[in-house]
């Protein structure tokens, strides 16, 4: 498995899934799914939160401690598999109860519809960046290549 960000780690799932499960009790949210990724794509897991208005994906990179937030996608081998760049969002009451999942970083959708800066991602994989061509920060980290 290629490292998206500096050398790989495993993820803590037990960790991510404790920290999204607190997250949505803190914001009268319900976990009720966890889409975790056994395959080579998408390089992401997804924790489904439902609110009454909406679903949010709580999206953590599978070999760097990065989570954002994001429009739920399928992420099964299934003719309603999307596998185009994720759709960012900020919910700030959502972020805050996310914040305190230690070691973990939440990035902002508007870090992730940025570009992005090379010197502040260097371990970003070069191999993605000629494969994927990704135009924003959020294509580079989150995505569906292989």
């Amino acid at each position: 498995m290629r490292g998206h960000v500096g050398l790989a780690v495993v993820i803590d799932l037990k960790a991510f899934r404790r920290a999204c499960y607190e997250a949505a009790r803190r914001t009268a949210g319900e976990l009720t799914e966890f889409r975790i990724s056994g395959e080579p794509t998408p390089n992401f897991h997804q924790a489904i939160i439902t609110y009454s208005s909406r679903n949010v994906a709580v999206v953590c990179v599978r070999d760097a401690p990065l989570m954002a937030l994001a429009v739920p996608r399928v992420i099964g081998f299934t003719p309603e598999r999307e596998a185009g760049p994720l759709t960012f969002v900020d919910l700030p009451d959502l972020a805050a109860a996310l914040e305190v999942a230690p070691g973990f970083r939440l990035l902002t959708a508007a870090e992730l519809d940025g570009p992005i800066d090379k010197a502040k991602w260097p371990g970003v994989s070069q191999y993605d960046m000629r494969h994927g061509q990704p135009q924003t920060l959020g294509e580079g980290l989150f995505n569906y290549w292989d």
